[in-house]
């Protein structure tokens, strides 16, 4: 058995981990947006926007308010869901800082993968740049 790393990071860091978890999904993005246009929505209101099976829904809500993204109000046999801004600052403030990091275009990186489009036979296939000189065509070898 192999052995499994566990590392601790700050609180801050498990947060925007979470709640991108949450957010990975199109449809959470979308009930989201919905939400975020129009607050204190119900489960059947959000599904006569998405046209998804109310349990469909209703399982993505739970991931979302898992990652306590939403507020969750009883009101009689409904159940009313609104955001919670406070995640959302959260995040706002993350991606705030993390862009304005940013100073060299993805491509000028070195890191960034380049790809070439190979012709001739097996033109559909790409040739990436981590391919053995040996494996390539003999007009493009080095």
């Amino acid at each position: 058995m192999g052995i499994t790393k566990h590392l601790d990071f700050d609180i801050e860091t498990k947060a925007i981990g979470k709640i991108c978890k949450a957010l990975g999904h199109p449809t959470r993005i979308q009930i989201m947006t919905l939400l975020w246009k129009r607050n204190n929505r119900t489960c059947g209101n959000i599904v006569e926007l998405i046209p998804l099976a109310q349990s469909t829904i209703s399982k993505h809500l739970l991931e979302l308010k898992k990652a306590d993204l939403v507020n969750i109000k009883n009101k009689g046999k409904q159940v009313i869901y609104s955001v919670d801004t406070d995640k959302i600052q959260i995040l706002k403030k993350y991606l705030t800082n993390y862009l304005s990091t940013i100073e060299i275009a993805e491509k000028e990186k070195s890191t960034v993968l380049t790809t070439r489009i190979r012709v001739g036979r097996n033109h559909h296939l790409k040739k990436h740049n981590y391919q053995f000189p040996h494996k390539m065509p003999k007009e493009e070898a080095v």
